[in-house]
């Protein structure tokens, strides 16, 4: 599918749900995409991309920031602490804030370096064992957390189970942030983000449907 049959989707999508297209960040997530590909769609205009991990990012993004300007570039894999100094010097936006201890060495690390990206929250939604996130009945205490070190929290981010109507899953994370005040909603991927911008999302995280399959080598 073609970048611009996605942007028609999203306008319609948001039109449908009496939005602007313009308030929804399409994110073209080019983890594992050979660099070919990324250019192809630099060279269409689009400028947000998200990787999953630093290292992968650091190996890409400097080289085509060099050749390409206004590039913003959102991690959106785990995040471990020993890398949060390089994601942080990389990243426009982090979409996986999902434990204390990464708050905390990221607030330490903006108090160092005077900046700090973006950050969204990445909540549990479906409580899987094998998922990052805080868990729904932690959120609010974990908000207010983050607050409270100064972060810059600009919303909240979920990726839902993959057998459960992810409708339900948006639902819950946007409840989640309105009582919060947050007005971030990093959710919706290629399958589903229709369904999340009817549901308020203000980011949607779409990978294959732009690039084609991975191709993990």
């Amino acid at each position: 599918m073609s970048l611009a049959e996605i942007n028609a989707r999203v306008e319609k999508a948001a039109k449908r749900a009496g939005r602007e297209a313009s308030d929804i960040t399409l994110i073209a997530v080019s983890k594992v995409q050979p660099n070919e590909r990324v250019a192809m769609i630099l060279d269409e205009g689009h400028r947000c991309f998200g990787e999953n991990k630093v290292q992968e990012a650091a190996g890409k993004w400097p080289d085509f920031r060099a050749q390409y300007d206004g590039i913003a570039l959102h991690l959106i894999g785990p995040l471990q602490t020993n890398k949060a100094r390089q994601a942080m010097e990389l990243a426009d936006a982090i979409h996986t804030l999902d434990r204390p201890r990464l708050a905390t060495t990221l607030a330490r690390l903006a108090q160092e370096t005077g900046h700090c990206p973006d950050l969204f929250i990445q909540v549990n939604t479906g409580e899987e064992d094998q998922k990052s996130g805080i868990l729904p009945k932690d959120a609010d205490a974990f908000i207010a957390e983050a607050r409270a070190l100064d972060l810059p929290v600009q919303g909240l981010m979920c990726i839902p189970p993959v057998d459960e109507e992810p409708s339900l899953h948006f639902a819950l994370l946007a409840k989640i942030a309105e009582r919060n005040g947050l007005k971030g909603l990093s959710m919706g991927m290629s399958g589903d983000f229709e369904t999340a911008v009817a549901l308020g999302a203000t980011h949607i995280r779409v990978g294959s449907a732009i690039f084609g399959e991975r191709v993990y080598g």
